[in-house]
């Protein structure tokens, strides 16, 4: 009988299969409150504005006309459409790669300051408080060729035949707009590549240096690898951002000169409130839609690929 008890002691005990909770019925009633505000200012808008897009309806008369692609086939023909096209496209890349470039130097800068190191993060900071309304028109009067203190800085130490008409030349009006949104959204950046920076084991960069290698081997070779989670979110909010850009050009050059700063979401304000056309517009933004939802998960996709896990 002993014995018995000994080999019943020495068999491990199987544990009971535990079962899954259900959700108790008055949980519900926490999440409704939330889903029936998203579904009355998210889903309903989306979904009519679906239908309006295939539709001729001006915006104010109740004459709400189906008809059909016939939107998509116009958007498809429109030499202005392809011509905001190309910008938005352009504008695009250049915002990612500027914004994201000095967003990384701002980041290591303010990493190896010893002193004052709050005061710069708020420095580099400050403008993206601004709203773009706001940054806009701070830009356009420091751009502005009669009273601009950009010229006027050119005129006051001799270089008076180099001030330049900087929003109102085709050349031009597109790099002031980009450098200036780089100025307003490079600090926002900042902080999540600092903080990326600040997450980087300092042993790291320390065992690079004994063993010889220099600055800008240890950032090719250690730093930028594992920034490459801070890499992939910053690079899809500012592409994002930048296909949606809207208040700078609406402030600094109404789109022009001619349709040289036009953009979709221009054209589509444009269309829809000026031009008296919202089911036009309305299918001009379904097209966005979808332009930054193929962008954005390609982007996500090839991101990812390359991120380091510590």
């Amino acid at each position: 009988m002993s014995a018995n008890i000994v080999k019943a002691k020495q068999t491990p005990a199987i544990a009971k299969p535990q079962k899954k909770r259900k959700w108790p019925s008055y949980a519900l009633l926490f999440i409704l409150p939330s889903f029936l505000i998203y579904t009355l200012f998210v889903i309903v808008p989306t979904a009519g504005s679906v239908y309006l897009s295939f539709t001729s309806w001006d915006g104010i008369s109740e004459d709400i006309r189906y008809i059909g692609f016939a939107n998509f086939v116009e958007i498809l023909q429109s030499t202005r459409v392809h011509n905001a096209l190309k910008n938005t496209l352009v504008m695009t890349i250049s915002l990612v790669v500027l914004e994201n470039v000095a967003a990384i130097l701002l980041a290591i800068l303010v990493d190896k300051v010893r002193w004052f190191k709050n005061l710069f993060r708020s420095i580099f900071y400050f403008p993206t408080l601004l709203s773009g309304v706001v940054m806009g028109f701070v830009w356009a009067m420091i751009l502005n060729y009669n009273f601009g203190v950009f010229n006027q800085m050119l005129n006051a130490i001799g270089l008076g035949s180099w001030m330049v008409d900087w929003l109102g030349s085709p050349k031009y009006a597109m790099l002031a707009i980009v450098l200036s949104t780089v100025w307003k959204g490079a600090g926002y950046y900042m902080i999540i590549y600092l903080a990326g920076l600040q997450g980087i084991p300092a042993e790291l960069n320390e065992a690079a240096s004994i063993d010889g290698a220099g600055g800008w081997q240890q950032f090719r070779h250690i730093t930028f690898p594992l920034l490459a989670g801070s890499l992939t979110v910053c690079m899809v909010l500012s592409m994002i951002s930048a296909l949606k850009i809207f208040d700078q050009i609406a402030v600094m050059t109404d789109g022009g000169p001619g349709f040289e700063t036009e953009t979709l979401t221009y054209i589509i304000y444009k269309v829809g409130f000026g031009e008296l056309r919202q089911g036009f517009g309305t299918a001009l933004a379904m097209v966005l839609f979808l332009l930054i939802l193929l962008v954005t998960l390609i982007q996500v996709k090839f991101l990812r690929k390359r991120e380091v896990q510590m």
